[in-house]
């Protein structure tokens, strides 16, 4: 099991950028496929990213393609989510979240992971 916190949200206006942290500790962060999700009140939790355990794949959720970009720093056990040219429609809590793999497979779904953050809000201002 990995213990993930997130930091990095806030309220930005429409337009501007925020950069979300991840720190995990506990177990062997290398190991990790890691994802990030959000969840808009009233609404499921949803894919946003996932960048797999050597950072060679990542995913992107159609929303997000082209504005979004999932990165990690091994040596830091941190994980990142870049997040440009911001919409209202991105305001939500984002959630980090881990899955142990020794596959190349990259999940993208939520059952899939089994570690989770307590989430960041992000509020995004027209």
């Amino acid at each position: 099991q990995v213990q993930l916190v997130e930091s990095g949200g806030g309220l930005v206006q429409a337009g501007d950028s925020l950069r979300l942290s991840c720190a995990a500790s506990g177990q062997t962060f290398s190991s990790y496929h890691m994802g990030w999700f959000r969840q808009a009140p009233g609404k499921e939790r949803e894919f946003v990213a996932a960048i797999s355990w050597s950072g060679g794949v990542r995913y992107y959720a159609d929303s997000v393609k082209g504005r979004f970009t999932i990165s990690r720093d091994n040596a830091k056990n941190t994980v990142y989510l870049q997040m440009n040219s911001l919409k209202p429609e991105d305001t939500a809590n984002y959630y980090c979240a881990a899955k142990y793999s020794s596959s190349t497979y990259l999940p993208q779904l939520r059952k899939e992971y089994n570690d989770w953050g307590q989430g960041t809000q992000v509020t995004v201002s027209s």
